[in-house]
């Protein structure tokens, strides 16, 4: 089973995509609203994927995705989550340490499946 850390600083959102995803068998192991609190719930829970929000209020969501990247034998990986177009961020995501985005109108446990089993090389499924 996938456990997830979402990041994100919209508590109406964290707690709709929370039940979302447990409904649909991924455990969401915890929320963090700040890039330091994800920097130590990622420590702490060792996520197998974090959904970062590229707008944190006053915080880069993409510096966040740099910092956890970094971080020392983490081995989570992040996609990037938004409200925002894809398009608006195309370089910046691509350039990012993410193994993708999903715009937050399409967060579902297949896409962050599909997404996981993608950077893996593996098809999709």
């Amino acid at each position: 089973m996938v456990q997830c850390l979402i990041v994100d600083d919209n508590p109406h959102f964290t707690a709709a995509a929370r039940r979302l995803l447990e409904r649909q068998g991924i455990t969401v192991a915890g929320v963090a609203s700040t890039g330091e609190e994800a920097l130590r719930r990622a420590d702490e829970l060792r996520p197998d994927v974090m959904l970062v929000d590229i707008d944190l209020g006053g915080e880069s969501g993409l510096e966040l995705a740099g910092r956890l990247h970094h971080q020392e034998d983490l081995g989570t990986r992040i996609i990037l989550i938004s409200s925002h177009a894809e398009e608006d961020y195309r370089d910046l995501i691509a350039a990012s340490p993410a193994v993708g985005f999903l715009p937050k109108d399409t967060l579902s446990a297949r896409a962050i499946h599909d997404m996981l089993a993608s950077s893996a090389g593996e098809a999709p499924g």
